[in-house]
C-alpha cells in the first residue's frame, strides 16, 4: 500500500461554526493555529453550539490579517471582529469545565443572537497555553487545548468515511444517501490508509510533526447535521450505534495531541509510528 498523505486540513475558528480548508497550517501545541479560539455562549455563560442550534452550521467564520474573524452568514451582513483587548475575563462553561474566556463585544453578540433567535455572546480565548488543561486522563502535564471538544486535534480518514458509508447503504434505511466528511468536522483528513485502521494507531507523523494518539472520538448529534442545510437526520449515529460501539461511545476519528509544534500541509507524508 502507498504511503499515506495528508488530504485535506480544516480549521474552525468559532466553535460550531463552519470553518475553511487552507492547504497548510501551524500546528501549536493547544491544536492548529487559529482553531476554535472563540465559542457561543448563553446567558449562564454555557457553551452554544450545534447540539442546540443546528443553524450554527450555515454560519461561516474565516480568519482575518489581524487575528480577527469574519463572519457571514444567511441574512446576515458580514461582520468583522477584531480580537478584544484583554481588558478582562469571564469564566464560562465547556462540557462541565470552567474556562476563563474575554467577551468579545455588542456588535458580534447581537449579530449572533439576531441569526439564532436566541441571546448568546461571543467569547475569545485569550490565552491557550494556560486556560484549558486536557483531560488529564490522557494528557501529559501541561498539555492545553482551545474550546475544540475535548482535544487539540482530530483526524479522520477517507477509508473509515467509504467503510462508513457503505455500512449506512446496507442498512434498513438507507434513504439518506452517502454522508460527507464534514459531518464529522475533522482538523486533518488522511488518504491511503485501510478502513478504520486508525483504531490501532497510537503515534502518528504529519510532515514534520509527530502526534499522540490520545483516545477515540465519541461522536454526537451534531454528525447528524447537514452542514450545507442545518437539517439533522438519523446518520450517521444510527449504523455507528450499530458497527462503532466502543463501551458507551459511537466512534469515528481520533483525538490528537502533538508532540512538538509546526506545520502541517495537504499533500504532506503520514507515517504510522506506532
Amino acid at each position: 500500500m502507498p504511503t499515506p498523505v495528508l488530504r485535506s486540513v480544516h480549521v474552525y475558528p468559532v466553535k460550531s461554526v463552519a470553518g475553511h480548508a487552507p492547504d497548510s497550517a501551524v500546528v501549536e501545541p493547544w491544536g492548529l493555529a487559529g482553531d476554535r479560539r472563540w465559542m457561543l455562549v448563553d446567558a449562564t455563560g454555557r457553551a452554544v453550539t450545534q447540539r442546540q442550534h443546528a443553524r450554527l452550521a450555515l454560519a461561516a467564520a474565516e480568519p482575518s490579517t489581524d487575528g480577527g474573524i469574519r463572519l457571514s452568514a444567511p441574512g446576515q451582513e458580514r461582520l468583522t471582529v477584531a480580537v478584544p483587548e484583554p481588558l478582562g475575563t469571564s469564566v464560562v462553561e465547556l462540557f462541565g469545565e470552567k474556562v476563563e474566556a474575554v467577551p468579545v463585544g455588542a456588535a458580534s453578540d447581537e449579530w449572533f443572537s439576531t441569526f439564532l433567535g436566541a441571546p448568546v455572546r461571543l467569547v475569545h480565548l485569550d490565552d491557550p497555553a494556560h486556560r484549558r488543561p486536557v483531560d488529564p486522563d490522557f494528557a501529559l502535564p501541561g498539555e492545553t487545548v482551545s474550546f475544540a471538544d475535548g482535544f487539540p486535534l482530530l483526524v479522520t480518514s477517507v477509508a473509515s468515511l467509504d467503510a462508513l458509508n457503505s455500512l449506512i447503504a446496507q442498512g434498513d434505511h438507507p434513504d439518506e444517501g452517502a454522508l460527507p466528511m464534514n459531518r464529522f468536522r475533522p482538523n486533518l483528513v488522511v488518504d491511503g490508509t485501510a478502513p478504520w485502521a486508525e483504531d490501532g494507531w497510537q503515534r502518528i507523523q504529519v510532515g514534520e510533526i509527530a502526534f499522540r494518539v490520545a483516545k477515540p472520538c465519541g461522536r454526537c448529534v451534531v454528525t447528524t447535521t447537514d452542514q450545507l442545510t442545518a437539517e439533522r437526520g438519523k446518520e450517521p449515529l444510527r449504523t455507528l450505534a450499530r458497527h462503532r460501539r466502543f463501551g458507551d461511545r459511537l466512534v469515528f476519528g481520533q483525538n490528537l495531541v502533538p508532540e512538538h509544534p509546526g506545520s502541517v500541509s495537504v499533500g504532506d507524508p503520514v507515517r504510522i509510528l506506532g
